[in-house]
């Protein structure tokens, strides 16, 4: 029997709710909890809500989040980065994990004794090689590393007073080469560094101008260690000057056809004649010349061609590494697929390919035969076009063409200077190499980067041919040229 005041004490049945009052109720807020004495706990006000107590600990928590993430990400992008340690010839080294490499490139030499590889400290791009055919100094690498951190600055602009008290007034005395547009000046700029100044002829046709132009657009795109560096310009009023970094060893054709002494020469005021390049020496120079070529034809879009390569174009530095320098003539070849460009005849007898000269249509392979002339130079000691030798003679490539296939006539037509110092497998494989370049038919030349695969094994006992690729900009493997150029003749 239950108690009398049970039902006192029981819960009263729940009675129904409406739809729209269960819909406000969801609406309503929080209710306030409320202390055993049955005011606020707050002092008679509602407390906070469980739901605004949560949110501000989700944010902050998301907050944290957020930051390790791109802490993370940051970390990760400056481990991707190429550190750069300086060793103690004050040279940097340029792979990710501080040991010294070089960048990739398709002239695929997979040669592994990189050890002497360095890279430019200031420039950040390509390589110096470590030991050099006649041993790098001290002085001439510090020369380099300096002449590598002024091209990393740019093409400096120059007055023309600059510049004429840099070459003393343009003194007879220190000029160091003639040209078909101007001469070209030893000088020394203002913070010492000794430079290769060209002052340009501006006739009524305005052809200064135009390689003018040409040069300052196309040398402040590219830098390659192949490549002569443009240190600088000059456009003051009717004056138009380059800046080019000095070679001390001159201009291969100095080395190669050097000019008869004047009667005067035993007086002491001239040079004496330089002693001739060894066969080492030569190859080296070779395949500087093809990685050149190569950089301007394959790593390039579109490809740049020289149209002007030739002995004198190419000059030595302290360690008689080659550059190619004179740029006037080039032109930008077309996006097309054999990237042929129709264009007036330019250029020097006996460099000319013969489609080229026939037609006006400039290629690639147009350069090519170029460079196979300069091949030939540099196996028999003797000018392209010499009009004083024997009937037959007058024309290398006509003479040699047929020689270079017969091993015994091969060996009677190298360079008398040579004295016989160079290896017969190696002249077989270098007139092999020649004989391609200098086909009539365009089609059956070799791309340069055939070339460049085809010197490096004979180059290899050179200690200087240590580095593996070409070297390129950072980052960018092809360098984009401005469509305006492709227009310039």
């Amino acid at each position: 029997m239950r108690p009398a005041d049970a039902d006192a004490l029981s819960p009263p049945a729940p009675s129904p709710v409406a739809a729209d009052d269960l819909a406000d109720a969801r609406l309503a807020p929080w209710p306030a909890t409320r202390g055993d004495d049955g005011s606020g706990g707050g002092g008679g006000g509602r407390a906070a809500s469980p739901l605004f107590t949560i949110l501000p600990v989700s944010a902050f928590g998301i907050g944290v989040v957020l930051l390790v993430a791109v802490a993370v990400v940051l970390v990760v992008t400056r481990r991707g980065k190429p550190t750069r340690t300086a060793d103690a010839g004050g040279v940097e080294s340029c792979s990710g994990d501080g040991k010294p490499a070089a960048p990739p490139s398709s002239c695929g030499s997979h040669n592994t004794a990189t050890t002497t590889t360095r890279c430019y400290a200031a420039a950040g791009v390509g390589c110096i090689y470590g030991a050099g055919r006649l041993g790098l100094g001290f002085a001439a690498a510090q020369h380099q590393h300096h002449q590598a951190a002024r091209r990393s600055r740019g093409a400096q602009v120059f007055t023309y007073r600059e510049l004429e008290r840099a070459t003393d007034g343009f003194s007879e005395a220190n000029v160091v080469g003639r040209g078909a547009y101007g001469v070209v000046f030893r000088g020394r700029l203002n913070d010492g560094t000794p430079a290769a100044i060209k002052r340009l002829r501006l006739d009524h046709r305005r052809q200064g101008e135009r390689e003018f132009r040409i040069e300052v657009d196309l040398l402040s795109r590219m830098d390659s260690p192949f490549l002569v560096g443009l240190l600088g310009y000059c456009a003051d009023q009717s004056h138009r000057l380059l800046v080019f970094e000095f070679m001390p060893n001159g201009s291969l054709k100095g080395h190669l056809h050097p000019s008869p002494p004047p009667p005067s020469a035993g007086d002491g005021s001239h040079p004496l004649p330089r002693p001739p390049l060894d066969w080492q020496t030569r190859l080296g120079i070779a395949l500087d010349c093809a990685r050149a070529l190569e950089f301007l034809h394959e790593h390039t879009s579109p490809a740049v061609i020289h149209r002007d390569f030739k002995c004198s174009n190419i000059l030595l530095d302290h360690n008689y590494r080659a550059r190619v320098s004179d740029f006037g003539m080039a032109k930008v070849g077309s996006n097309k697929a054999d990237g042929q460009v129709v264009t007036r005849v330019l250029g020097t007898t006996g460099y000319l390919a013969p489609e080229y000269a026939s037609t006006g249509k400039l290629t690639t392979k147009s350069d090519v035969y170029s460079y196979g002339v300069v091949l030939l130079e540099l196996l028999t000691g003797r000018v392209p076009v010499d009009t004083k030798r024997p009937p037959g003679q007058h024309v290398l490539v006509s003479w040699a063409l047929p020689r270079l296939t017969n091993r015994q006539k091969l060996v009677e037509m190298v360079d008398p200077a040579l004295k016989g110092q160079f290896a017969l497998k190696d002249l077989v494989q270098v007139a092999a190499i020649a004989a391609m370049c200098i086909q009539t038919k365009a089609e059956y030349r070799p791309l340069m980067t055939d070339v460049v695969q085809s010197l490096i094994p004979i180059a290899k006992t050179t200690p200087a041919i240590s580095c593996s690729s070409t070297p390129l900009r950072p980052l960018h493997h092809v360098i984009y040229m401005s469509p305006h150029l492709a227009n310039k003749s």
